[in-house]
């Protein structure tokens, strides 16, 4: 039975195997080449470096997928808004694992903070990441059209956006 836990040092191969796979195959991302094990290391310290959670769905040692939140945007305005990330493994889909750690990530994400989660998802036509992010509670709030060129044809972004806690009911706190 899978769990999902905080990343460790230890997953970073197994990370950067799977988001290379999507950079290879996949829509969901807009990047071309893949980054390296030192790229993802780097990524997964400045992200826990924020107070923001890095998690993996796991089965004993194997990585099944990962997911993670940043800051939207560096201007101090954005502050209470994190972007969310979310990847399994070729051989994972269709488990119920991205459910799981995008609703972790929402959880721990609002300890840390955000009031908002934004998706910002690759491809209008990627049904597996907008399913599972209005799943758990995100909702439909826009597309960029054409925005990104990827396997010799333009791509949109589909936004989504999920309120975290009080969201916008009141001021932050201190």
């Amino acid at each position: 039975m899978p769990i999902i836990r905080s990343s460790h040092d230890a997953d970073i191969t197994a990370i950067t195997a799977i988001y290379a796979h999507h950079v290879r195959h996949g829509t969901g991302t807009f990047e071309i080449d893949p980054p390296s094990y030192a790229d993802m290391a780097s990524r997964r310290d400045d992200v826990r470096g924020k107070g923001l959670p890095y998690l993996v769905a796991a089965e004993g040692e194997k990585v099944l997928g990962f997911a993670y939140c940043n800051w939207f945007k560096p201007r101090p305005a954005y502050r209470f808004s994190a972007e969310n990330s979310i990847y399994l493994a070729a051989d994972a889909h269709g488990q119920g694992l991205g459910r799981a750690l995008l609703a972790e990530l929402a959880a721990q994400a609002e300890k840390a903070g955000v009031r908002k989660l934004i998706a910002v998802i690759g491809d209008s036509a990627n049904a597996g990441s907008i399913g599972v992010h209005r799943s758990v509670g995100f909702r439909h709030v826009g597309i960029l059209k054409s925005c990104g060129w990827k396997f010799d044809r333009w791509l949109d972004v589909v936004l989504m956006d999920k309120a975290l806690g009080w969201g916008d009911g009141c001021p932050p706190g201190p």
